[in-house]
């Protein structure tokens, strides 16, 4: 069991951080489950390939949740070769007129949990470590009630190609994904799927803008987060890799 490669995963309880934590387990990777809600991590874990995964239950952009995954770690594992930070949430907000504590919450909460996680999985890591961050096409896209959220998902990924360019000397590769339309909760907006409804179906499904003409599964998203962990992406730093089905080359 020694032999085996570790990962930190955010988000895990749902969504494409669940799939990526199943796809590494499976890919026999040890896995840290990190989200907020322990009884789903913990039926997660039961449903992972078997392997030394642990449980990190709280809000990661908590810094004290961040000092606990780093014991954790170090008592359990001692060292880790890769963090796939899923995490995320979104809270619209209007730009102009909305209270400001409420406009910045998912930047907050998105940039901080990032830096967090970010610094205790680095502190953990060898040379030839991976670091992944799930952003989103909202970090170069804009729409509107969404402009706190699309700061945080740009952030990161500027935050990816400055980490890339400090932590290349210790050959620690950092990229980030950027997933468009994905079949996940965070789809379901006020009790309502975007995915089933009309507009989708009628400007992406029956319209053009979108070539592939469906979500994507947070699997497909789970599989480019893999590769970039892998052995096939030692020349990958640096990088956003956009997933969206061809969405953002559209008119």
């Amino acid at each position: 069991m020694h032999n085996r490669k570790r990962v930190i995963i955010t988000g895990a309880s749902s969504g494409i951080g669940r799939a990526t934590a199943l796809r590494f387990a499976r890919e026999g990777w040890d896995v840290c489950l990190v989200a907020r809600r322990e009884p789903l991590l913990r039926d997660l874990r039961a449903e992972l390939a078997p392997g030394q995964h642990v449980i990190g239950a709280g809000s990661y952009d908590d810094l004290a949740t961040a000092d606990r995954i780093e014991a954790l770690i170090r008592a359990e594992w001692g060292s880790v070769d890769a963090l796939v930070n899923c995490a995320g949430m979104f809270i619209g907000a209007d730009a102009i007129e909305s209270p400001l504590d409420q406009w910045r919450q998912a930047f907050d909460l998105m940039v901080n949990g990032a830096v967090y996680m970010t610094r205790l999985a680095a502190r953990l890591m060898s040379a030839g470590g991976r670091i992944v961050h799930v952003t989103s096409i909202h970090g170069e896209r804009a729409e509107r009630m969404a402009t706190g959220y699309s700061m945080a998902k740009a952030a990161i990924n500027q935050y990816c190609r400055g980490l890339a360019l400090e932590l290349a000397p210790r050959n620690i590769l950092v990229n980030a994904i950027a997933p468009g339309f994905i079949d996940t909760p965070m789809s379901v907006v006020n009790g309502v799927n975007e995915l089933e409804s009309d507009w989708f179906r009628q400007n992406y499904v029956e319209g053009h803008h979108l070539p592939l003409r469906r979500a994507g599964r947070p699997e497909e998203v789970a599989g480019v987060a893999y590769f970039l962990a892998g052995d096939d992406a030692t020349y990958i730093t640096g990088q956003v890799i956009t997933v969206d089905g061809g969405l953002t080359i559209t008119f």
